[in-house]
């Protein structure tokens, strides 16, 4: 039997990069894409097959889809995993801004899931597994344009779920809460006052969010991306995923933010910002 084949966007680093080796230790054929072959080349050592893939051209979305049909005949699971994060006040994010988070987080996905659906649907077998976030669960302030994003992702999913249910393809979101990558620093990059002018208006936001850059990655409350990984394997190996996987202590508590009453979440938010 020939192994089963899996293509995972954004590999470059952190929870794509882990989780290529993941499925590489399950003995899958794994198409390994970022938008910069040489951040990929020591997958290409491990046994990975890499490709140039950038999720906002559609052209680079056909090519490398078409390539591994050509090549193994079929696509076992796609993992739609690249994206980033740009974090600020709605008021201080232009609009092209929103338009590039959106293209990256939501048509980027939908891009690839229109292209492989229909091999799917011949084969009648297929794993499309979206990795959202906490944030596509619970909104927060500063970062409603991720957070939107991620909730657009989070209800085109649950709507594709139920319409390729009876096709033999399930439909998986993997919502991690925070994760040991470099994640923060390339949103940090896009929140820096060349990306976004910061208006003295939101002065208490962008404080807490230069304090939390200062105290830096790693901490406690972060997941390791292998964790994440697991998750992602574990969905598209499984007979009957679920439909969500929350990664970590901090997810599966977060999401039961969405449960509480506005006026309460608002009012700890508040309480937050005093406290910064």
């Amino acid at each position: 039997m020939h192994p089963k084949t899996v293509l995972i966007t954004g590999c470059s680093s952190g929870i794509g990069r882990a989780t290529a080796l993941a499925f590489l230790d399950e003995e899958w054929e794994v198409y390994a894409t970022a938008r910069n072959p040489a951040d990929i080349e020591t997958l290409g050592d491990r046994g990975c097959d890499i490709s140039t893939l950038d999720v906002t051209d559609p052209e680079d979305v056909e090519r490398v889809v078409s390539r591994i049909v050509d090549e193994h005949g079929r696509i076992d699971c796609l993992v739609n995993n690249a994206g980033y994060a740009q974090f600020g006040p709605i008021e201080d994010v232009p609009t092209d801004k929103v338009h590039e988070q959106f293209d990256a987080n939501v048509y980027g996905p939908h891009r690839l899931t229109r292209a492989v659906l229909p091999h799917m649907r011949e084969q009648e077998s297929g794993t499309i597994v979206n990795v959202s976030s906490v944030a596509g669960r619970l909104s927060f302030p500063g970062g409603g344009v991720y957070c939107a994003s991620k909730f657009a992702l989070e209800a085109m999913s649950d709507a594709l779920r139920v319409e390729v249910e009876d096709k033999g393809i399930d439909v998986v979101l993997i919502e991690p809460g925070p994760v040991d990558t470099q994640f923060n620093q390339r949103a940090a990059e896009e929140a820096d006052e060349e990306e976004i002018e910061r208006s003295e208006a939101y002065a208490p936001f962008y404080k807490a969010f230069d304090d939390a850059q200062a105290v830096g990655e790693g901490g406690f409350w972060e997941e390791p991306p292998e964790r994440v990984a697991e998750d992602i394997v574990n969905a598209a190996s499984a007979t009957k995923p679920a439909a969500r996987y929350p990664v970590g202590t901090v997810a599966s508590i977060a999401v039961l933010g969405r449960f509480v009453p506005d006026s309460l979440r608002d009012s700890a938010f508040g309480l937050l910002r005093k406290l910064s």
